[in-house]
C-alpha cells in the first residue's frame, strides 16, 4: 500500500507564493508518476501538474504554466508543488496524486492513489 500525505495550504495574498509537500510512504517503488490536482467548490477536479519519478519529465495544466513549478527529491519520496504568482483562481483543495502507469496523465480517473488534500486560499 502507498499512503500520500500533503501538507503546505495556507491563506495567502494573491501575487505571493506558496509551496505544497506530498510525501509518500509504503511501497512507493512501485510508482511512476505523481501529481497535483486542485479542486474549487462546485468545480471539477482539475490536473495541476504531473512528474514521472524515473526521468522527471513534467506536464502542467495551461493555467498554472510559467506559474507553478512540480519537482521530485532525490530519494523520490516526496513530491513538491512551488506555487508562485498567485491569484484567486488558484483557490481551493490540492491533491496528491500517483500511478503506477509509466504514462503521465492528466485526467483524475486515471490516477489511483490519492491524499486527503490540502486547502489553499488567495484572499484578493
Amino acid at each position: 500500500q502507498v499512503q500520500l500525505v500533503e501538507s503546505g495550504g495556507v491563506l495567502v495574498q494573491a501575487g505571493g507564493s506558496l509551496r505544497l509537500s506530498c510525501a509518500a510512504s509504503g511501497r512507493t517503488l512501485s510508482l511512476f508518476t505523481m501529481g497535483w490536482f486542485r479542486q474549487a467548490p462546485g468545480k471539477e477536479r482539475e490536473f495541476v501538474a504531473a512528474i514521472r519519478l524515473s526521468d522527471q519529465n513534467t506536464e502542467y495544466g495551461d493555467s498554472v504554466k510559467g506559474r507553478f513549478t512540480i519537482s521530485i527529491d532525490k530519494n523520490r519520496s516526496t513530491v513538491e508543488l512551488q506555487m508562485n504568482s498567485l491569484n484567486s483562481e488558484d483557490t481551493g483543495v490540492y491533491y496528491c496524486a500517483a500511478d503506477r502507469a509509466y504514462m503521465i496523465h492528466t485526467t483524475a480517473r486515471d490516477y489511483n492513489l490519492w491524499g486527503q488534500g490540502t486547502q489553499v486560499t488567495v484572499s484578493p
